[in-house]
C-alpha cells in the first residue's frame, strides 16, 4: 500500500507541474483566463454616461441586456 501511495503522490506532483507549465505557456501566448466580460470598455463608458445623465440603472441594464448588478459594478469601477 505504501508503494502505491508513493507512486500516486509522484504522479500527482507531475500532473501539477505539467498543469502549471501549460498555464504559464498559455499566459505567454496571451490567453485570458476566467469568465468573459459582459460589457466592452466603450459600453461601460456609455453606461456611466447614461446613469450620470439621469437614466435609471434598470433601464441602462435593459439597454445592454445585462443584470442591474453589472451596471452597479461598472459605475463603481
Amino acid at each position: 500500500m505504501t508503494i502505491f501511495a508513493g507512486i500516486a503522490e509522484f504522479e500527482r506532483t507531475r500532473i501539477i507541474s505539467w498543469t502549471n507549465d501549460g498555464r504559464v505557456a498559455a499566459k505567454a501566448r496571451g490567453v485570458t483566463f476566467g469568465r468573459p466580460k459582459k460589457m466592452r470598455l466603450d459600453q461601460q463608458e456609455l453606461a456611466r454616461e447614461l446613469v450620470k445623465d439621469g437614466k435609471s440603472i434598470s433601464a441602462v441594464a435593459r439597454t445592454f441586456n445585462v443584470h442591474p448588478a453589472t451596471i452597479y459594478r461598472v459605475i463603481e469601477g
